[in-house]
């Protein structure tokens, strides 16, 4: 059978069965007695075996079904779950991801797992497993034990399908029969040879699996030996006998095939959960009926066709802003009516186009708890990992890109910012470390927050290799902030790790995660109190190409704001505004707000106006997180949803614009970043 066509939905249905695997286990060992994620976590491994054994992928089956032993000693309460049980799942987690990886890189997913395999073993017999490193017992037990098992695992390669055909044609009188044919060595057409034997099968009943493929076998890419499990009411002997008068059969075995081991297993699952469906009937009638209700359907869309169809959406957006400025100098109603339908719906299909690209920021963050355990371990620290806003949505392209950046802060910050618990201790604080990620949005961006409470950053040490590296000169470095100083990590290759570990500190410093985060056309900032930790916070995009807007004038240019940077929207008298410090400011429901002059910032030219008596100051009012600022401009032109369109490479890096839109006249408004502007 050819599974090419299955190779996506099984690397998607993977990645998602291993990850629920990863997640449970981790909860596992917060609760060691609650049998509930034992049986989870053995169904997802079940679940991913038969996949692996139907695509042809033995290596990842033969170590899933290794893991389930473990797993149903562990839910029949014949071993307890402990920190080592722990470590070896997820080293076959890890191996498992590694597989699948190679697969999706277009590889053949092999991988040795003969020593993991008798780590495995040795966890099921309750014994003490041996290291990985301890190479050659392990290893020659694993190979003895797996080729032991080769001629014997058939009905555990096969899928749930075909043991159900298997189990279905027994209860109507046919034999299951597992038959191993080897071919002489000086045989030259052995796909040929194999050919004639299947022909002899089939015309006495059905073929359910061989091995290797049947693909294999007929093109003669084996080594002179193939297996195969079928269905018959013919006698063994009968069959056996037909099968040597082929040409240069040299041996033939049959032996009775045996599903026995499987349907217990299956069926042990099944006891389960029926006694679960009987120990809450309510509960089992409200999830079929809510099933009825709720039981969704979907499908698998290739990412570069949601692309195009936002491209083309876009110039949608462009016609319809421009059939709205012409319908509004005509005084036709239909025209508007239609104009005004057509604004409705296109709103609604731009709502539905943009959600299909965005997706949780979990699926980034889902990695790290794993990755803080194993770091706490490795560096023998306590440390609390905290998630904030994990369902925080962030466009497919930039989640796709973010992940290592992240990853090389929080490994930089359980290295070198969290203490030992006995430094901890003797500086007063508690003695697990504690780490937050927090992502959330603001404006037309989502920012991710890495925190600690560890040592900070030392401005001292900082200072002195900026100064070494010709950054900064002493006079200039006594007179800047700390948080200014901390800015110099990021500088390129600017390092100040004493030695280079495994873990951090590998000589190159941060400015790898600055530039991917720049590329990504975010930024970084770095806040710390040496002494008491440290926030890393990303600014991102969301790459949202249609956005929401509020049009403004400044002077005689038109500017467009987010809408979901704005508070609101305020006229102020003059006497209003008051001054704190030398600069503007305004009393904004109690709160003392800075005003930032649009004007002033992009130094637009005045233009002469008639006397005008009105001394009303236009204000936006916007906010990034706690922080609120007052944006002055000359007027308010109206809403508008607007394409985002890039300035491209000659104009990168404009302060504080993120952009720039077409409007429905032809004129072309830059779009303004609040973020850049908040004080």
């Amino acid at each position: 059978m050819n599974t090419d066509q299955y190779l996506d939905v099984f690397l998607d249905e993977s990645r998602e069965h291993l990850q629920a695997v990863n997640d449970n286990i981790l909860e596992l060992e917060k609760q060691p007695e609650n049998l509930d994620l034992v049986n989870e976590i053995f169904r997802s491994a079940h679940t991913l075996k038969g996949m692996a054994a139907t695509m042809g992928y033995e290596d990842i089956a033969s170590l899933t079904h290794k893991m389930e032993n473990v797993l149903d000693r562990i839910r029949n309460r014949q071993l307890s779950v402990t920190t080592e049980v722990i470590d070896i799942i997820f080293v076959a987690i890890e191996y498992l991801e590694d597989m699948v990886g190679s697969i999706s890189d277009g590889n053949d997913g092999k991988k040795d797992v003969s020593e993991l395999v008798a780590r495995l073993q040795q966890v099921e017999k309750g014994e003490a497993a041996p290291d990985l490193t301890d190479t050659t017992t392990a290893k020659n037990e694993a190979a003895v034990t797996l080729e032991m098992e080769t001629a014997q695992q058939m009905d555990i390669d096969l899928d749930e399908f075909q043991l159900e055909v298997i189990h279905q044609a027994k209860e109507q009188g046919f034999f299951g029969y597992l038959m191993t044919v080897s071919l002489s060595e000086d045989s030259i057409l052995k796909g040929a040879r194999a050919y004639m034997v299947f022909e002899i099968i089939e015309k006495m009943g059905e073929i359910i699996k061989t091995t290797p493929a049947v693909e294999e076998i007929e093109e003669g890419n084996f080594s002179g030996e193939f297996a195969f499990v079928f269905l018959t009411k013919e006698e063994a002997e009968k069959i056996k006998a037909l099968v040597y008068k082929v040409s240069e059969v040299e041996h033939v075995e049959v032996s009775s095939f045996s599903t026995t081991g499987v349907k217990e297993e299956q069926n042990s699952v099944e006891k389960e959960r029926a006694a679960v469906e009987v120990k809450n009937p309510e509960k089992k009638e409200a999830t079929q009926e809510e099933s009825k209700h709720h039981q969704t359907k979907t499908i698998r869309v290739n990412l570069e066709r949601i692309d195009d169809l936002l491209n083309i959406f876009e110039e949608v957006v462009i016609d319809r802003g421009r059939l709205e400025v012409i319908s509004e100098g005509m005084d036709n109603q239909e025209l508007k009516e239609t104009v005004e339908h057509l604004s409705r719906v296109s709103s609604e299909m731009q709502s539905l186009i943009l959600s299909m690209r965005m997706v949780p920021i979990e699926q980034v963050f889902n990695r790290f708890p794993r990755m803080i355990r194993g770091l706490a371990k490795d560096l023998d620290k306590q440390i609390n990992l905290e998630i904030i806003g994990a369902d925080t949505e962030l466009d497919r392209t930039v989640i796709d890109e973010i992940g290592d950046p992240l990853v090389h802060l929080i490994r930089n910050s359980v290295d070198h910012g969290i203490e030992k618990p006995e430094v901890r201790l003797a500086s007063g604080k508690a003695e697990e470390g504690k780490l937050t990620l927090h992502a959330y949005h603001s404006g037309n961006h989502v920012f991710i927050e890495i925190e600690d409470d560890g040592a900070g950053i030392n401005r001292n040490k900082v200072q002195a290799k900026a100064i070494e590296k010709g950054l900064v000169t002493l006079e200039e470095a006594e007179s800047m902030t700390d948080v200014e100083i901390a800015q110099f990590i990021l500088a390129s290759g600017f390092s100040t790790a004493d030695k280079v570990s495994d873990i951090s500190g590998r000589g190159v410093g941060l400015d790898v995660v600055k530039s991917k985060i720049e590329s990504l056309g975010g930024q970084i900032n770095i806040e710390t109190k040496e002494g008491s930790g440290s926030i890393f916070s990303i600014q991102l995009p969301l790459t949202l190409s249609i956005i929401a807007t509020l049009l403004v004038k400044v002077s005689s240019e038109t500017y467009a704001i987010p809408l979901s940077s704005i508070i609101e929207t305020v006229l102020l008298d003059e006497s209003q505004i008051m001054t704190a410090h030398g600069k503007p400011v305004m009393d904004f429901r109690g709160q003392v707000i800075p005003l930032v002059s649009l004007s002033d910032i992009f130094q637009v030219p005045a233009i002469e106006e008639n006397e005008n008596t009105d001394t009303y100051t236009a204000i936006v009012v916007v906010k990034k997180g706690d922080k609120l600022t007052g944006l002055i401009v000359d007027s308010f032109i109206g809403q508008k949803e607007v394409v985002l369109k890039s300035l491209g490479n000659y104009l990168r890096d404009v302060f504080a614009i993120s952009g720039a839109t077409i409007l429905g006249d032809g004129e072309v408004a830059l779009i303004i970043d609040p973020n850049a502007l908040i004080i």
